[in-house]
């Protein structure tokens, strides 16, 4: 058998084997290899060390004909039987004859941003409406318990949720017939990727998708569906019409908190004439470190995207007023206390720091953002919030973080909380000093106290912390350690990020538990992880906390949507609602919310470090997009339903939830966490 080279605009033939070859600086090369033999074409995408993906040894095309036990049944399966070059695409065609008809199959093929992209085209060529139908596109890759990774759903498998919350989020271990297959509009950032990290040769595959809905007179919003199934010495990566499953359930969705629920009969019908054309990419690469196959798919898939037009979206001076204008509705006073309430008037009050209160958030970004908006108030709620907050109750556990004002009493002890107040304090103080404007007695008394306790904590011998919530304590200690010129915060800082970094980059243990409201793999950690490392390089300037802070930081990306998810009528469509930008909340949580705004200058910050521009034009969509749905009186809520999952409202219609948005739940964060990342982007000198 003879093998022949083909570069870009100079094409050879052979009747036995053909072989492309693309080069790509950026990103290596995924190779497409085209072989004849007996029954037909066989296709195979490979890295320079033959890693690879390959099709189905039944056939390059598989069509499911029939509906049985909550999934596809009776498959047909076709090779390709002819193939031409023309324009730089290599064709593959054939036929598969159901009944007294023949499905018309074709198959596009061509380099492009170092991976085969390639245009998938199903054609019924018949005079019957065939029932029951599942198109299909299947990748092979060999290994055993391949580790899985699904931006926003699963992440190496889920380990912590699987443990912490049993059956509340999706798991995936890779075992022979496990599936796990969830619909495109589920995804933030559309692909598959799985990681072969056995021995000294790592490598990476992915399946990119361009989602699209399909033709469906009984269920009107009907979508591709994406994602792994493995069997006994290999895995697909898989996309089907329709068809989902996970955690060994066939025909689900993951539309509530806790559970499951049917999302059956997902089949097609298919009309004579029928045309269905489906665009993925595929992409076979080396790693060096286990823990690392995701972070390339991620940039690939915003190279295919290109989520950074910022035009039509709210402009940055309309976010700001309409902010600034809620949070001084939230504004409360009265004998012994004042800050900013968590809650709506009509539930009881509380200042809460951290979490979804961050009450002391407001003492940071209003100093740096006083001069914009010109009101002489806020030197007056600058000092007076921080001065209430700085009279918590402090203990060997900490401090506490919920004031109750009926009850005139501070409760509460929680790592993700304290550390996300110690930051905020850190950064007040931080400003104050610069412009001289404040007293920062009572804060710098609080905060001394507050890092005393956290360096005591990670210093200890026996610190073993649960979760990824506790990084939330190493920035403060970081910027304390030269705010004060404190060597032994430093050494808890970096004595933190080494425990995190040891526990979460081969990805053994992805980063979670960063929020109170889910049990498992979350953004939040990822972004403690992300704001830890990032503080600690910029205190040392060593690279291996820049390259952990990356691994983070991409682990946090793949959190954002960066693509326009196409929505059924409801309420995020009545407003012409873009998606790119926001961020999946967690495994857990399966909506979409503005928490990615908090993170959004780190992620300016690292396309600086990395002279990375569509790192630099994300974060300014990441802002700017969060600011859609805000209300005219400056209020916004928190959940939004892209995809068919929902905490509020009627739970049992699983075909409703979608498109839908839970407007009466503004809790603070929401408003403080623009106006925190405003006052950085500012620090910044970012113009957005």
């Amino acid at each position: 058998m003879k093998t022949v080279i083909l570069f870009p605009g100079k094409y050879i033939f052979s009747v036995f084997l053909i072989t492309l070859v693309f080069h790509f600086a950026l990103y290596g090369q995924s190779r497409l290899t085209i072989s004849k033999e007996g029954n037909g074409y066989h296709v195979t995408i490979s890295d320079r060390q033959n890693n690879s993906l390959y099709s189905p040894e039944e056939g390059l095309w598989s069509i499911a004909t029939g509906w049985e036990n909550n999934w596809p049944a009776e498959w047909k399966h076709a090779h390709p039987l002819e193939m031409e070059q023309t324009n730089g695409w290599t064709i593959l065609s054939g036929s598969l004859q159901v009944g007294k008809g023949e499905w018309k199959l074709r198959d596009a093929y061509r380099g492009e941003n170092g991976m085969v992209k390639c245009i998938r085209r199903y054609e019924w060529q018949g005079d019957d409406t065939l029932k029951n139908i599942t198109l299909s596109v299947r990748w092979r890759v060999k290994g055993e318990q391949l580790q899985t990774f699904m931006p926003g759903i699963l992440y190496y498998g889920n380990p912590s949720g699987e443990r912490e919350g049993p059956g509340r989020m999706p798991y995936y271990h890779g075992k022979d017939r496990e599936m796990a297959i969830f619909e495109e509009h589920r995804f933030p950032m559309p692909f598959a990727c799985l990681e072969s990290g056995s021995g000294e040769n790592k490598f990476g595959v992915a399946l990119h998708t361009v989602p699209s809905p399909l033709k469906d007179k009984k269920l009107p919003d009907h979508w591709w569906s994406m994602g792994v199934s493995a069997f006994d010495g290999y895995s697909e990566l898989v996309l089907f019409s329709g068809p989902v499953a996970y955690n060994d359930e066939k025909s689900v969705v993951k539309a509530l908190q806790r559970k499951p629920l049917k999302y059956g009969d997902t089949y097609l019908t298919i009309e004579p004439g029928t045309v269905i054309e489906k665009t993925f990419y595929l992409d076979v690469y080396q790693i060096d470190k286990r823990g690392t196959a995701f972070q390339q798919p991620v940039y690939k898939s915003l190279e295919i995207f290109k989520p950074f037009y910022a035009g039509g979206l709210p402009s940055y001076n309309e976010i700001l007023q309409s902010k600034y204008a809620f949070a001084k509705s939230r504004w409360i006073e009265g004998t012994g206390f004042c800050g900013f309430n968590m809650y709506p008037g009509d539930m009881p009050s509380k200042i809460v720091m951290g979490w979804c209160g961050q009450a002391a958030s407001c003492g940071y970004a209003l100093q740096v953002l006083q001069n914009y908006f010109k009101d002489p108030d806020i030197p007056v709620m600058v000092q007076k919030s921080l001065d209430f907050l700085s009279t918590s109750d402090i203990n060997d556990e900490g401090f506490t973080v919920r004031y109750h004002v009926d009850e005139k009493r501070w409760t509460s002890h929680n790592p993700v909380s304290m550390g996300q107040a110690m930051y905020n304090f850190a950064l007040a103080i931080k400003a104050a000093k610069k412009s001289g404007q404040y007293n920062t007695g009572k804060w710098e008394t609080f905060f001394k106290k507050t890092c005393d306790l956290a360096a005591t904590r990670i210093l200890s011998e026996d610190w073993s912390p649960r979760s990824t919530g506790e990084a939330f304590f190493i920035a403060p200690l970081a910027i304390a350690s030269e705010l004060f010129k404190n060597k032994r915060y430093k050494e808890a800082a970096l004595k933190g990020a080494g425990h995190f970094a040891q526990r979460h980059l081969t990805m053994e243990e992805p980063y979670w538990g960063g929020t109170l409201d889910a049990k498992g793999e979350d953004k939040e950690g990822a972004w403690a992880a992300f704001q830890a490392f990032l503080s600690v390089y910029e205190i040392t300037r060593e690279e291996k906390y820049l390259e952990w802070a990356k691994h983070a930081c991409d682990v946090c990306l793949s959190y954002v949507v960066d693509w326009d998810i196409p929505l059924p009528p409801g309420r995020m469509a009545d407003h012409y609602f873009k998606t790119r930008g926001w961020t999946v909340v967690s495994p857990q949580n399966q909506h979409i919310d503005v928490y990615g705004v908090l993170y959004a200058p780190e992620v300016y910050k690292m396309g600086l470090l990395f002279k990375n521009e569509d790192l630099k034009k994300l974060a300014i969509v990441m802002y700017r997009s969060c600011g859609q749905l805000t209300d005219p009186f400056g209020s916004q809520g928190e959940q939004l339903q892209h995809t068919n999952f929902a905490q509020r409202g009627d739970l049992t219609d699983v075909y409703n939830l979608r498109g839908g948005y839970s407007e009466d739940w503004t809790v603070f964060w929401i408003t403080a966490h623009f106006l925190n990342a405003a006052a950085r982007f500012e620090e910044m000198g970012v113009t957005l």
